[in-house]
């Protein structure tokens, strides 16, 4: 069977560094979880095969350059600020190569874009700044693309705002804004380092869908239901489980 493919698009000079690909996110299984054990008497997440897609599914980028900020709610006037600093890549050299990794000025998103938003509060009412990413993305024709952080493996000092991209027609980068874990850093001098997961990418087919709400009575939900043992271990994984091929 044809293998759908999904292609990633720099710069040549970018290309040529071969540092930091795009990769399937399955070859950045967090170290945690490798370490989990998963017994019939220690039963662990490990056994779940529905949170291993999670870790699995689709493919993963990474943070193209080094950024350094500062970030205080309160300063001391008692306003929020907010320092952001691209790193360690000289901006003439990029904008003379048009690769696109942003310049040391900020790119930033003003707050009253998602005002009362979960995010808005997450980032404590501040600019929301963005990470440039160099790759354009293309998939098959009718394929669009979810982008989400990292599933149950997100960096806890941020996490990007998701968004859904037809990656089939659009033709540019896609730079997704940041929100900084105000509730749990409400100061944070950091430098996120070139290489950082930040993005999932989960490719999916443009299909339409109806939904349809059915009842039933008891024994027909019992008759459809197939019962086993708790304690088996994979039942799950052996019976009703597909294997995914991310490559």
């Amino acid at each position: 069977m044809f293998d759908k493919k999904i292609e990633f698009i720099a710069h040549q000079d970018y290309v040529d560094l071969k540092e930091d690909y795009p990769t399937p996110i399955k070859l950045n299984i967090p170290q945690w979880f490798k370490k989990l054990e998963h017994t019939v008497g220690n039963q662990t997440v490990k056994g779940c095969m529905p949170f291993l897609d999670t870790l699995t599914t689709g493919y993963l980028l990474k943070v193209p350059r080094d950024y350094g900020f500062v970030y205080n709610i309160k300063n001391k006037e008692g306003k929020p600020d907010i320092e952001w600093h691209p790193l360690g890549i000289d901006d003439g050299l990029l904008n003379a190569k048009s690769i696109n990794l942003g310049k040391r000025t900020p790119d930033l998103h003003d707050v009253k874009q998602v005002l009362g938003s979960p995010h808005a509060e997450k980032n404590k009412q501040l600019p929301f700044l963005k990470i440039i990413n160099p790759w354009i993305i293309k998939t098959p024709p009718g394929y669009s693309c979810l982008f989400v952080p990292p599933l149950n493996n997100t960096d806890d000092r941020f996490s990007i705002i998701p968004g859904i991209v037809d990656t089939d027609t659009y033709p540019n980068e896609i730079n997704f804004p940041i929100v900084i874990n105000g509730d749990k850093y409400p100061t944070l001098n950091t430098i996120i380092k070139k290489g950082t997961p930040y993005i999932q990418i989960i490719p999916f087919k443009r299909d339409k869908w109806k939904i349809k709400i059915t009842g039933k009575n008891t024994e027909e939900i019992r008759k459809g239901k197939t019962f086993y043992y708790l304690s088996l271990l994979h039942i799950y994984k052996n019976k009703f489980w597909s294997k995914k091929k991310w490559s």
